[in-house]
């Protein structure tokens, strides 16, 4: 099993370029099955879950063509040969299940697997399924298989989530475009991925506003289109490779940024004495940290424009080295401190009570081997490991691969000593 062998205290200079976004990039692939026409997506990355996700759909009967080393991939659901996603490639990876709204949407039925993914809290799916009985699907739930049903087609229905679901609202979304009628989410997700995802549909002919507001509308219409639509660029890589210079020092500018996604973290940093330089038009975010020692922020993870929870495990790696102590708080995921024993591992002082995790910030961390334990906790070892002396061993790297885009040569391209070993190159 492949690892990662870093040995920190380099600085970090140069330039970083911030690939297209995991999170929209899962969701614009399963609208791809809402048309007979070509769907292309540019700025796609290449990672183990988008993989995955093309897999799957080959399995239903998309033609996929995506060059190796390529961006740019082209998706062609003309005739799919089924509507049933096995369990044996659903269990990879949750978003998986987001191809159930689509198929049953444009064919009427589908059967789909119940998800797998990170375990990082229980993350049922509930209100994907009462978002498709409101638009008059009949659900069954057996043998792990959700069979769903609505052979006279969708309805409009008005939604209102008990609470916010960044999935659920996107699922409810890939559904209601070819609904008859009206559909409202109220109490919907604001993520910008969602407003990538509401763009993308749009351009395939759907009626979607306010996508990225509490309140999103769709009008159903009878067919979409094939197009060509940019994949956002990755908040979250932007967000961790923006804390990885920040703990390691140096002066990095990362390109291709979401800027505006990244003002609740850029704030963070700027409070903890990083320097912070953003260019929302050019898409550039300069972070420099050079010799002063970072100070204690606390923070508190929240549905977006709070500070993202996917950003929580890379922030505690980064407050483990501040002067000071800093309390985080996970509102989002019920378990998801699994990282804080690791890190600890490093030399740094954190006690986890409950959905709290105390910090109090060391002087130096020191290499040490660790593992991961799902997709960020994996990176914000990473992050510890560039700022510790003398080597840090990253086991489990293969959550890295779900989700960040060509890491290692990422870091070294602005003088990480980072490496991959194992397997084949041992």
């Amino acid at each position: 099993m492949d690892r990662l062998k870093i040995t920190g205290g380099k600085p970090l200079s140069g330039t970083i370029p911030i690939s297209g976004a995991k999170n929209s990039a899962l969701k614009l692939m399963a609208a791809a099955l809402l048309t007979p026409e070509p769907v292309t997506f540019t700025n796609m990355p290449r990672l183990a879950d988008t993989r995955f996700l093309s897999q799957l759909l080959q399995t239903l009967g998309v033609e996929v063509y995506w060059p190796k080393g390529d961006s740019e991939c082209r998706l062609n659901a003309a005739e799919l040969t089924s509507t049933i996603a096995p369990y044996e490639q659903v269990r990879k990876m949750r978003a998986s299940f987001n191809v159930l709204g689509p198929l049953l949407a444009r064919y009427g039925h589908a059967t789909v697997s119940l998800p797998g993914g990170c375990a990082i809290g229980a993350r049922p799916v509930d209100l994907h399924l009462k978002a498709f009985e409101a638009m008059g699907a009949d659900l069954v739930v057996e043998e792990g298989y959700v069979k769903a049903a609505a052979i006279r087609g969708l309805k409009g229905a008005q939604i209102n989530f008990p609470f916010v679901s960044v999935g659920a609202t996107e699922h409810a979304m890939l559904a209601a475009v070819l609904a008859e009628g009206e559909t409202v989410l109220e109490n919907a997700a604001r993520e910008p991925e969602i407003a990538d995802l509401a763009d993308c549909l749009n351009a395939m002919g759907a009626k979607v506003s306010g996508g990225g507001t509490a309140t999103v509308t769709i009008q159903g219409v009878e067919t979409l289109h094939g197009t060509t639509h940019p994949v956002m660029p990755d908040r979250i890589e932007a967000g961790t490779y923006a804390m990885a210079v920040a703990a390691a020092g140096g002066d990095v500018t990362l390109t291709n940024a979401p800027v505006a996604a990244l003002s609740a973290l850029t704030g963070a940093l700027r409070d903890a004495g990083v320097t912070v330089e953003t260019d929302k038009a050019a898409g550039t975010i300069r972070i420099a940290r050079n010799g002063r020692r970072l100070q204690a922020v606390s923070v508190d993870t929240a549905p977006h424009p709070g500070f993202p929870t996917d950003l929580q495990a890379q922030f505690m790696a980064l407050m483990t080295l501040a002067e000071g102590t800093s309390v985080i708080r996970e509102n989002i995921f019920e378990n998801r401190f699994m990282h804080a024993p690791e890190l600890s591992r490093l030399g740094a002082n954190i006690a986890v009570r409950g959905h709290e995790a105390i910090v109090k910030g060391v002087e130096t961390l020191k290499g040490a081997p660790v593992m991961a334990t799902d997709l960020r906790a994996s990176v914000s070892l990473v992050i510890a490991g560039l700022a510790a002396q003398g080597e840090t061993e990253v086991n489990r790297i293969y959550h890295l691969d779900r989700g960040f885009e060509k890491l290692e040569e990422k870091l070294s391209g602005v003088g990480a000593d980072i490496r991959r070993v194992g397997g084949e190159e041992e």
